[in-house]
């Protein structure tokens, strides 16, 4: 099962890359660019039929490993590979 892991700031940390791109969009001539945040994206994939199951495996390696919480959300979303 493969499941994508979403990574953003939570709201109101300092997002300097963010800024950066924003400002250069706007040097470009993107005038239209009202603000720019920036994240990653981690897809695993997950030896695991049970979609529950998946999902709180990857809960906790977010937790543990992949996230830092104090300043981060994660979103989990999984893409079932039918056969």
């Amino acid at each position: 099962m493969k499941v994508t892991v979403t990574i953003s700031l939570k709201p109101g940390v300092l997002d300097p890359q963010g800024r950066a791109i924003e400002n250069s969009l706007l040097s470009l001539g993107y005038q239209d660019v009202a603000g720019v945040s920036t994240g990653k994206q981690i897809i695993l994939d997950i030896n695991e039929d049970d979609e529950a199951r998946a999902i709180q495996k990857c809960a906790k390696m977010c937790e543990t490993l992949l996230v830092n919480t104090v300043i981060e959300d994660y979103e989990i979303t999984v893409e079932r590979e039918d056969a």
